[in-house]
């Protein structure tokens, strides 16, 4: 004899099993992306350029077709990521079908100046991410 009522009750659990393995799924790319970011940052310190360039997307290799001119150009238009103070990891989205990410990072630049940086991560073939892009937003000055 089977119970009408345990279907449903199977089927609740089943989903709620899925739906737990999505979510570590999405905690590991974010905490994959905060790797991929970290690991740059540090080449960056220890101006190691190649290792910096490494973790470019293929489209900023297509701007900046070698190390040294992607090398340069982060140290003059990106000071605070080129040479961090404190920096410190804050929300994360990922698109839908998971084939890119946005990290918040916190960022003290050399000045001691506070910015944002909007870290922009794709999903490479191998299943990798590499970073498109940063948008830099400098934080609000304390108001006096």
């Amino acid at each position: 004899m089977t119970h009408p009522h345990r279907f449903p009750f199977i089927l609740a659990a089943t989903l709620i099993a899925v739906l737990t393995s999505l979510a570590s799924a999405r905690a590991d790319d974010a905490a994959t992306a905060r790797g991929v970011i970290e690991s740059q940052i540090t080449a960056f310190l220890n101006d190691d350029a190649a290792a910096a360039y490494s973790f470019a997307a293929p489209s900023i290799k297509q701007l900046y077709p070698d190390e040294a001119r992607f090398f340069n150009m982060v140290k003059r238009g990106y000071q605070p990521v080129y040479r961090p103070g404190n920096f410190a990891f804050g929300r994360s989205k990922a698109t839908g079908d998971g084939s890119s990410i946005v990290q918040e990072v916190i960022i003290q630049g050399p000045d001691g100046q506070d910015w944002t940086a909007l870290y922009s991560l794709e999903r490479q073939p191998d299943g990798s991410f590499k970073i498109d892009g940063v948008q830099m937003i400098r934080a609000a000055s304390p108001q006096t």
